[in-house]
């Protein structure tokens, strides 16, 4: 007789915080080569969203936003740098994926304590 073998809930958890901590660290990676081709090709965005002192730990959140609602708005799309656009693109992209990533494991880490799995 053989034993059918269920996946434990930890072990899906542990496979959903590794993807979503993975894309995470490429979305911030994404938005420091971001921050690296906007000081040349858009230097009054640089300065208004405090590119030198975004990472940082004295980063104004105000700035950061700036930022973000930028590329939600998707106001790069008329810029003449294409490498800008693309960078903003990729930016956009791994933010929404990020999120969506985030939601979804931490409903799932509900879920799995909710039903003891």
């Amino acid at each position: 007789m053989s034993e059918v073998s269920m996946i434990s809930g930890d072990l899906i958890l542990l496979a959903l915080f590794t993807v979503t901590g993975i894309n995470i660290i490429r979305y911030l990676s994404t938005l420091k080569t971001l921050l690296f081709v906007m000081r040349e090709a858009h230097p009054l965005l640089y300065q208004q969203v405090d590119g030198r002192g975004f990472f940082t730990t004295h980063g104004n959140f105000g700035k950061q936003t700036k930022l973000l609602q930028y590329l939600w708005q998707e106001e790069y799309l008329d810029h003449h740098d294409t490498l800008f656009v693309f960078k903003c693109e990729k930016a956009r992209y791994l933010f929404m994926l990020s999120s969506a990533l985030l939601v979804v494991s931490v409903a799932v880490f509900f879920l799995v304590i909710s039903l003891g799995i």
